[in-house]
């Protein structure tokens, strides 16, 4: 086999820098980190100048350069609030910075406006890594794409133009430029950036091929599907960019407390500033200590307790595979106690499987002989139960005999011609109604074949007939394939929840029973419509259960909006679903859920500690500062410095090993 050919076209794409130096451009594309960098080397420069002994005019210019490097930009945002009769603490900081200078302090005053500069370029980071983890899907779409018009003639266009209708080329080793169905030509498609499959996708003429996934060997003509704006990748980016546009519940509450907190600040600052001098302190003094309050009171740190945390964890999620859509559904998250998941597609792959042979007798065949003719006549057909049977037959290494005469029957089967008989294979209700019941013979393997399909009913299969020249031979049993990872996902959840798992599907109740009980779930609800899945939402609720929802399809879409928190299995999913849902699992990997509600839970306990160590610094310091004499760099120092502190301690779920840690509590739980 030959190598796939690279195209030139996406090889400056392929040589982008490695992520560190990728990461170093983005973060000095970020106006926050520049203008604190800007404003800690001018306080630097300053600093060096005046311990030196230069010209004080040198010294103050080089600071008060730094005032308008780190504080520009939050007082701007501050008058514009104030402009709408809302007090903001970004222009109490600045107002503070600026009153020091003004009584001399202002060395003092340039380091609260580098520390305050550096806690917003901190936010920043952490917003923007949260939005360049689902960003990033965005460049696997190429920037160009051949199209193919109606003489044939191809033709470089921007992806971005592709309309629904057009017929793209795509060469060995290229990108998909578009969402759309093969129309001509086979080949394997690696979809591991969106599905996580370890394994390239056999891609035929009907099959649909998603934008960004890197074709194989072979040349595929695809009609495109959706436009650039409609792509998966586009609805799975777009929907989790809101991320950082949404405010969890506490950081809302906080931020309602802060203009109430702001406004009663700033009245006991200027008592603290007016009383002492009714009293006969000196100005000087007054308005330092003033000063001083001002900073130490604002609860900087308070409000950046929340959304670091809750954006790291989001953005960390997102590296494996599960996109949560906001801070609050982070926040939600950890809050779950009861799990309810769909069977097919979640529990299960929706992918068929052989998982059991009954030979009738009579016949004079083994196992093997009736999964041979049975796979045999099934070869040519496209139909899923063929594809289990055919493929369970290769896994055993049967050698399959030439079918000749193959036709399939909607509602019935296939028939073909093996080895000079007749072969059908299908629908017992159809195929056993066709039997000759003339011979003694033929009548008992009508009668065991009977038998055989209930047995295999009442377990949950999918009973198929294998007919031998119109005499039932054997019974295949197929079932739906359960995902590996299904069981420790389920026992994790229960380890985790204060209840163990519910499952909620439309399948029949025997079928939903038998798979329930092989990953370890005791409580069934089945034949359910999707209602009736709302409903039993609904009952949880009213329970007292914060409900999550696990579902793939259309059918889930209520139950997962009626849920507290609704995940989606496979990022690949129905529309309606990536709409409904607050988090998708794009790696359709379920032992992620567990995981990510453990890294929720711990976010959750890093907020809380972050509002423990801000509250406890912001009340030292102000009963510092009203009971004894708080100097002003050791109060800037230890307010910005509990500033940073939360900040930091919040980027630590941005790690790897923070995913690892949720990993191993969700099995230990």
């Amino acid at each position: 086999m030959s190598a796939p050919a690279t195209d030139t076209r996406d090889l400056p794409r392929l040589a982008r820098p490695g992520p560190a130096a990728a990461w170093r451009t983005r973060l000095f594309a970020l106006p926050e980190p520049r203008w604190a960098a800007a404003a800690l080397a001018l306080f630097l420069a300053g600093l060096a100048t005046h311990l030196l002994g230069g010209p004080s005019w040198l010294w103050w210019a080089l600071y008060l350069a730094c005032y308008a490097a780190g504080g520009w930009e939050p007082a701007l945002a501050g008058l514009r609030a104030l402009r709408e009769k809302t007090l903001d603490v970004d222009l109490l900081m600045v107002a503070a910075a600026l009153g020091a200078a003004a009584i001399g302090q202002v060395v003092d005053g340039a380091l609260l406006i580098v520390i305050f500069a550096t806690s917003g370029a901190l936010e920043a980071l952490a917003t923007a890594r949260t939005e360049d983890a689902v960003r990033g899907l965005l460049h696997l779409a190429p920037d160009t794409a051949t199209l193919l018009g109606p003489d044939g003639q191809e033709r470089t266009v921007p992806s971005a133009e592709l309309r629904v209708g057009d017929v793209v080329l795509v060469r060995p080793g290229e990108r998909i430029g578009a969402d759309g169905v093969v129309v001509g030509g086979a080949s394997e498609v690696d979809q591991a950036t969106l599905t996580g499959e370890p394994l390239p996708v056999d891609k035929h003429v009907g099959d649909e091929v998603l934008a960004g996934t890197l074709n194989g060997t072979g040349t595929l003509r695809v009609r495109v599907d959706r436009g650039a704006e409609h792509t998966v990748l586009a609805r799975i980016a777009g929907m989790v960019e809101q991320a950082s546009q949404t405010k969890a519940r506490t950081q809302l509450f906080i931020e309602r407390v802060e203009q109430r907190y702001s406004v009663g600040m700033v009245a006991a600052t200027v008592a603290l500033f007016a009383l002492p001098l009714l009293w006969g302190e000196p100005l000087r003094d007054s308005l330092l200590r003033a000063m001083t309050f001002m900073i130490v009171a604002s609860p900087c740190a308070v409000v950046l307790a929340t959304m670091p945390p809750l954006l790291a964890a989001i953005a960390n999620a997102g590296r494996h595979g599960v996109l949560v859509k906001s801070a609050v559904v982070m926040e939600q998250l950890g809050a779950t106690t009861l799990v309810a998941v769909d069977k097919t597609g979640t529990l299960t792959r929706g992918v068929p499987e052989l998982a059991d042979i009954r030979v009738l007798p009579g016949g004079q065949l083994t196992e093997d002989d009736v999964l041979r003719l049975a796979a045999a006549a099934e070869h040519a057909s496209e139909h899923p139960l063929a594809a289990a049977v055919v493929a369970a037959a290769r896994q055993r290494g049967l050698a399959l005999p030439e079918a000749h005469g193959f036709a399939a029957l909607p509602g019935r089967g296939v028939t073909a011609r093996v080895e000079g008989h007749l072969v059908q294979v299908g629908s017992p209700a159809a195929l056993l109604a066709t039997a000759q019941p003339d011979e003694e013979a033929a009548a008992g393997a009508d009668t065991d074949a009977r038998t055989a399909v209930r047995a295999l009913e009442q377990r949950g299969r999918t009973a198929v007939v294998v007919l031998r020249d119109q005499r039932p031979v054997g019974v295949l049993g197929i079932l739906d394939q359960l995902r590996p990872e299904a069981a420790g996902a389920v026992a994790a959840l229960a380890r985790l929840t204060s209840a163990p798992p519910v499952l909620l599907t439309g399948d029949n109740h025997t079928t939903a029973a038998q798979r329930a009980r092989e990953v370890g779930i005791t409580e069934v609800r089945a034949g359910l419509l999707p209602d009736d899945k709302v409903a039993a939402v609904a009952a949880f609720q009213a329970d007292g259960q914060r409900v999550a929802v696990v579902g793939d399809g259309i059918n889930d879409a209520p139950a997962l909006a009626t849920a507290d928190t609704g995940i989606a299995m496979g990022g690949v999913g129905s529309d309606l679903t990536l709409r409904t849902a607050d988090a998708v699992v794009v790696r359709d990997d379920l032992s992620a859920i567990p995981t990510v509600i453990a890294l929720s839970r711990r976010a959750r306990r890093v907020v809380t500690a972050n509002l423990v160590i801000a509250a406890t610094v912001i009340t030292g310091l102000v009963v510092w500062d009203l009971v004894g004499n708080l100097p002003l760099p050791l109060g800037v120092a230890g307010h910005e410095g509990s500033t940073v502190l939360v900040g930091l301690n919040g980027l630590r779920l941005l790690r790897g090993a923070a995913w690892r840690r949720a990993s191993r509590a969700g099995r230990s739980a």
